[in-house]
């Protein structure tokens, strides 16, 4: 099992560095970024300072390499450099150290903060609120596939595989757009809920309050469509599981049918489910980017998007890595769990 989480762990790094050499030649070459910092106002000598700085000055192969070295965990960076781009980690040597960092994402053009920084601070909403619509999806998709199965060919069932059927057809810009303006505008005196809103609110006299209830529209657009393929990964796969024979000898030892179908049928008809889970919350953080753009939710979405109308490229090329590097940390967490669910295919 060790050696091929190892394996399944390089084959991560290989497809992290594919996305490292995308990201720097897609967003790289846009502009001059040393426009991008100064405006329109900055004298030539500032100009060549940040470009330097920015190792503009160098071909595109240094400069990727320069770039390869900031991003990279493990580097080799000047006492001068630790310095101005103010690293963290471990290092070691002379002059010349081999560092064992924390990640250096650059700095943002508009803001002169750190990327990650300002990202980490974004991260818990967009975590929050893909964690909430996961829940929501995962708990009533199993129990609407459940309900689908047993009741196979009655309204039950009929009801579950059209809702899911519309789940799926519909973009989730498009539902965060009608449920917005239905729940949180048109009847919004009776739900309490607002078209936009964050998970803290700043009063000036009081502070910060904490606001949950912001969280429930985002979250209920978000896990849509995930709740509907769970829905028919589930019913399908406990149809499947129903009709074997174990299913029956469970029933004539005298099992309850609660137990036969939560305890033995369910438990293993999940491995398709797991792999919807982990896949589709992977797809969420990107998912979000949207969602949180349209209800005003603060997340590493927005941030981006408001990056990429003020064209603060470090900010965007930040947030694919990081969203990249989860998908690549979920990929690998649902190899773990098919095996914590799953004895049949654990690899011995």
């Amino acid at each position: 099992m060790l050696a091929y989480l190892v394996k399944k762990l390089f084959y991560g790094f290989l497809v992290l560095f594919g996305v490292v050499v995308l990201v720097f030649f897609l967003f790289q070459g846009f502009g001059d970024p040393s426009r991008l910092v100064l405006g329109q106002t900055g004298d030539s000598a500032t100009i060549q300072n940040i470009k330097k700085e920015l190792y503009l000055d160098q071909p595109k192969w240094k400069q990727f390499l320069f770039y390869l070295n900031d991003v990279s965990p493990v580097a080799i960076h000047s006492v001068q450099d630790i310095n101005n781009k103010q690293l963290d980690g471990i290092f070691i040597g002379g002059q010349t150290k081999l560092a064992l960092k924390v990640p250096y994402l650059r700095r943002s053009y508009q803001s002169k903060r750190h990327v990650l920084t300002v990202l980490l601070e974004a991260l818990p909403g967009t975590m929050l609120l893909a964690f909430s619509a996961m829940f929501i999806a995962a708990v009533f998709g199993i129990l609407l596939g459940v309900l689908a199965a047993v009741r196979q060919n009655t309204w039950w069932d009929t009801s579950a595989i059209f809702t899911s059927v519309l789940g799926i057809s519909a973009p989730s810009f498009f539902m965060g757009i009608v449920i917005a303006y239905v729940f949180g505008f048109v009847l919004s005196n009776v739900t309490g809920l607002h078209m936009t809103g964050s998970l803290y609110t700043i009063d000036p006299f009081t502070g910060r309050h904490l606001e949950l209830k912001n969280l429930i529209l985002p979250a209920i657009t978000l896990g849509i469509r995930p709740l509907a393929i769970i829905t028919q990964l589930t019913r399908s796969s406990m149809l499947d599981v129903l009709d074997q024979d174990y299913i029956r000898t469970a029933y004539a030892k005298g099992l309850g049918r609660g137990v036969v179908i939560f305890k033995h049928a369910l438990r293993n008809a999940l491995n398709p489910v797991i792999t919807a889970i982990t896949g589709w919350f992977a797809e969420l953080l990107a998912g979000a980017f949207f969602v949180e753009y349209i209800f005003g939710w603060k997340g590493i979405g927005k941030i981006t998007v408001d990056a990429l109308e003020k064209l603060d490229f470090p900010i965007v090329m930040g947030s694919v890595l990081i969203t990249a590097t989860f998908f690549i940390a979920i990929n690998l967490l649902a190899d773990v769990l098919y095996g914590i669910v799953d004895p049949r295919v654990r690899i011995q």
